[in-house]
């Protein structure tokens, strides 16, 4: 949910109380200010309901350009689709993201891999995310750590 659509979902009620409140005690001004609340919450509604979804293409030229607001929303849409249900779909969307140096999603990454794969095959990618500094794949690491087993760990 975007912000404006947030704020469209308040205002429309708010509108609502301010406008019956402005009836209730005979007060013009707030009745007036209610059609503005109501004017504004319709308005947020419609602007983001016309906006089109992200394409991931466009996401991915974004990203590999440098734009990390398109690495973020790469990063979104692959753990939407994962949510859904479309692992390869994830894995590819992740994969973009990892190519624009995204630690988050070299993190997401060996999550996704993990959970079809197993452990051993999603190591790359936790140590990926490890060398990038995330902070949980670098506890995989440390004595101790599920991914420890030859006592190499990435650099501190």
């Amino acid at each position: 949910m975007g912000p404006g659509l947030g704020l469209g979902y308040f205002l429309l009620p708010a509108g609502g109380a301010l406008s019956l409140t402005g009836v209730i005690t005979g007060n013009g001004t707030l009745i007036g200010l209610s059609w503005i609340m109501w004017v504004l919450g319709i308005l947020l509604l419609f602007r983001n309901r016309s906006r089109r979804p992200a394409d991931p293409r466009e996401l991915a030229a974004a990203a590999a350009a440098g734009d990390a607001r398109a690495v973020r929303k790469l990063r979104a849409l692959a753990l939407t689709a994962r949510a859904e249900g479309r692992p390869d779909t994830a894995g590819r969307l992740l994969r973009q993201a990892v190519r624009a140096g995204d630690v988050e999603s070299m993190w997401e990454l060996g999550r996704l891999v993990e959970q079809r794969e197993g452990l051993a095959a999603a190591e790359p990618w936790f140590r990926m995310a490890a060398e990038g500094g995330h902070a949980v794949a670098k506890r995989l690491f440390r004595p101790g750590g599920a991914l420890h087993p030859d006592g190499a760990g990435p650099p501190a």
